[in-house]
């Protein structure tokens, strides 16, 4: 179901009217089956996906919290503790490598042996790439890896916790939020507001301006030039760059302008996902404008667990790499995609050695 489709037209104002209609108490339930309904209209059988996703990581979490209370000698449940994490994560990452990386891994595994003589049958799966994934996948390690950490307390409704894993609004393109905010706020209902839902509306108003409006015709003029570019050069490659760069902000933003109307409405905040990326003055700036969501959790979930700025410069840039590849590789499962990321990281390195080495004291001055 796409927001800008009439099926979503007739769907969300069903879902509001009945969600304030009925006790607060049970309000949770009704947008937990409101938001398994909205994924099962993409695909009914990657339903159980989703399930499979949320069922392990609350259950983990849940066992963390059980062994922290347990008396035993703090070594002891430190491991227990990584054991659990190690298990949720590998379950959750298995299943996102094996819809979005298998044949890619298969694919490059093969070319490698086939230079030292070996052959593999390409077992390729012809299957869909599940709607969402990657988001939702990360959502539910983030909240395993916020509850090992003692950040959050374990959720124990696990129809409370399923609803923070699959909210329609967000589950298909995010923004990817945190258990220490959409959590927070499924445990303590809101009241109905107009002014929630007047802010809702507005923003919803505004993605949609961007998504069909703007994105969407300036799709329609750089499409034909993109699938036989080599029939066009100079200024109309240029123009069509420049042009694809505002198609995909608005194309973006405009979704998750769209996801945080509809969470407003709702008497729920998600947490804005783009400030205006190409007003930023340097790159460094740019991806802290630039789907904020995602840039936040590789920070807090790899970037600062690898060491982060923490041990010297070398190590600094080695993790800001790491991180940027698996960010393009979490974009998509091509060698594009993960040379995008690579060239993003670089930038960053190379701004950074130009504000400690400034012109007239290095090389690095470009």
């Amino acid at each position: 179901m796409q927001f800008n489709s009439l099926q979503f037209l007739i769907f969300f104002p069903i879902v509001v009217l009945i969600c304030f209609a009925i006790p607060k108490k049970i309000r949770y339930i009704w947008l937990l089956c409101a938001s398994y309904y909205f994924y099962a209209c993409w695909n009914v059988k990657y339903v159980f996906l989703i399930l499979f996703s949320t069922v392990v990581t609350w259950f983990g979490g849940i066992l963390i919290e059980f062994v922290e209370d347990r008396n035993w000698d703090r070594k002891t449940i430190l491991r227990s503790k990584k054991v659990i994490v190690f298990l949720s994560l590998f379950a959750n990452l298995f299943l996102l490598f094996f819809f979005k990386y298998f044949n890619f891994a298969f694919h490059n595994l093969s070319i490698v042996l086939g230079h030292i003589g070996i052959t593999l049958n390409n077992p390729e799966f012809d299957i869909l790439l599940p709607v969402g994934i990657s988001f939702y996948t990360f959502q539910a390690l983030g909240y395993t890896i916020d509850v090992y950490r003692g950040d959050i307390d374990a959720e124990k409704n696990i129809l409370k916790y399923a609803l923070f894993v699959s909210f329609f609004p967000q589950l298909v393109a995010g923004p990817i939020e945190r258990s220490n905010n959409l959590l927070k706020q499924i445990n303590v209902p809101a009241m109905f507001c107009i002014e929630n839902v007047r802010y809702g509306l507005f923003t919803i108003g505004y993605g949609l301006l961007l998504k069909l409006v703007i994105a969407d015709r300036i799709a329609t003029v750089i499409d034909p030039i993109l699938e036989d570019y080599d029939s066009y050069h100079g200024m109309v490659i240029v123009m069509c760059i420049l042009l694809f760069a505002f198609q995909i902000y608005c194309d973006f933003h405009g979704y998750t302008q769209i996801a945080i109307g509809s969470a407003k409405v709702l008497g729920y905040n998600l947490q804005e996902n783009f400030n205006a990326p190409y007003l930023a003055v340097n790159v460094k700036e740019f991806w802290r404008r630039w789907h904020i969501s995602l840039t936040t959790w590789f920070t807090d979930y790899i970037y600062i667990p690898l060491g982060g700025n923490r041990k010297g410069k070398v190590r600094k840039y080695v993790n800001t790499l790491f991180v940027f590849l698996c960010s393009g590789l979490w974009h998509g499962a091509s060698w594009a995609y993960v040379i995008w990321g690579g060239l993003n990281g670089l930038y960053l390195v190379i701004y950074d050695l130009r504000i400690l080495y400034p012109c007239g004291r290095s090389i690095l001055c470009i």
